[in-house]
């Protein structure tokens, strides 16, 4: 840790499990933070997931680096000195149980700030802390049904809406927690007052659909109306969902849906292409031989004509390979890319170049090659860091810095308050 990290001398208790919690306090570790994971004496649920060794996963790994982990059984009557005393030397607490266990064992955020007035409580729901789905138990493919983010993303599996692989919903609410922790510290400065910072995943999910989530009542409202009228009475006609999702309106004109922002198949694999501005959509014509004299603009009929010229521009993509494509593209200053596979990445000479992966010595399974911090603030500001010890294996360490003595150490783990190794 160094004074050129943001969060150096900061220290974090993390309750959390899964994602959201979980990779917020990896991010602030990686940027100087001293994090204890508090764990259930069974661990974190993730440690059991594809296990490479015992309590080690790669799901586990990819969120839970630079921690000090603490087994703890929260609800007995012996874990609540233990508690106080991380709490009572802690600048920041992390939580995303699942709604209303916080407050059955005394963390829900109203009583930690009384009881400690300048920590930052960070906190996450599934759906948000008020209205009728507050109490509702949710996950990032919960969340992404419920909030019309797996509608926009457009996957589909045997003629039904499909999650994304990545937990996206999950990893914005860790993001955007980060962010409200960094400002609640940044305030406590002036103020010397903690505070209680929440976020959901259904709110990160609608920042993710930010494009979808607009309405502009004078002009959309009735349209809308129609729309969801028409959505009911297909639904109960029994449509399918490919059908149900292309008789919805868009915000994406037919000419950017059609040809200018898009995948295209070519020779020999696949291309992304996106032409956002006028500018870029003759530059694309231009470069593929395709005569476009309305340049992507919106008209009457507009439609018909861009279904037309799909099947033009997709029979000219398809005759030349990606490379060629990328560079012609390239040259042409049009935003394109062939289409990659993640483990294709792990070995990409510009991430490499750039400092975005990170390699990683585990004391049992050697290295390990992750994505590196994803940001830097000057040279030092975000650091790798190492992974977090064996489950159990700091247990004594941890509660010995917290000020107990070796006899009240064996009488926790004795009552089964924690546990070692």
């Amino acid at each position: 840790m160094s004074d050129e990290q943001p969060f150096a001398g900061i220290r974090v208790i993390e309750f959390g499990q899964f994602v959201a919690v979980p990779f917020c306090s990896q991010l602030l570790a990686q940027g100087g933070a001293e994090v204890i994971k508090v764990e259930s004496l069974e661990g974190d649920p993730v440690r059991q997931l594809g296990q490479l060794v015992e309590g080690e996963t790669r799901i586990f790994l990819s969120r839970n680096r630079g921690k000090h982990s603490l087994p703890l059984a929260l609800r007995h009557p012996a874990a609540a000195d233990v508690i106080d005393r991380l709490l009572g030397n802690a600048d920041v607490v992390l939580m995303n149980f699942r709604p209303g266990l916080a407050a059955s064992i005394g963390l829900d955020p109203n009583t930690l700030h009384a009881r400690y007035p300048r920590l930052v409580i960070g906190t996450v729901t599934p759906f948000g802390e008020h209205g009728p789905d507050a109490s509702r138990a949710g996950m990032d493919i919960v969340v992404q049904a419920r909030s019309g983010l797996m509608v926009a993303n457009g996957r589909e599996e045997h003629g039904r809406p499909a999650q994304g692989d990545p937990v996206s919903a999950d990893y914005m609410c860790a993001m955007t927690l980060a962010f409200g922790i960094s400002a609640a510290l940044l305030r406590r400065t002036a103020t010397g007052e903690g505070s209680i910072v929440h976020t959901s995943l259904l709110q990160a999910a609608l920042t993710i659909n930010n494009n979808q989530m607009l309405r502009v009542d004078s002009v959309e409202s009735e349209q809308h109306a129609v729309a969801i009228q028409r959505l009911r009475e297909r639904r109960r006609e029994g449509a399918g969902y490919a059908e149900l999702r292309s008789s919805l309106p868009t915000s994406r004109a037919s000419s950017i849906r059609s040809v200018y922002f898009r995948t295209y198949n070519s020779s020999d694999g696949w291309i992304a292409v996106a032409c956002g501005s006028p500018g870029l959509r003759r530059r694309f014509a231009a470069a593929i031989g395709l005569d476009d004299p309305h340049a992507g603009a919106d008209f009457e009929g507009a439609d018909d004509y861009y279904h037309h010229l799909e099947s033009i521009a997709e029979g000219l993509m398809a005759a030349k390979t990606t490379a060629e494509w990328e560079t012609i593209l390239d040259e042409a200053g049009v935003p394109a890319s062939d289409v990659r596979f993640p483990i294709e990445l792990l070995d990409d000479p510009q991430l490499e170049a750039n400092g975005m992966l990170s390699d990683i010595e585990h004391s049992t399974l050697g290295r390990i090659r992750a994505p590196a911090p994803p940001l830097s603030l000057d040279e030092h500001g975000f650091q790798t860091v190492p992974v977090t010890g064996r489950f159990g294996s700091e247990t004594r360490p941890i509660l010995a810095a917290l000020g107990f003595d070796d006899p009240a150490i064996d009488a926790l783990i004795a009552e089964g308050v924690t546990r070692e190794g």
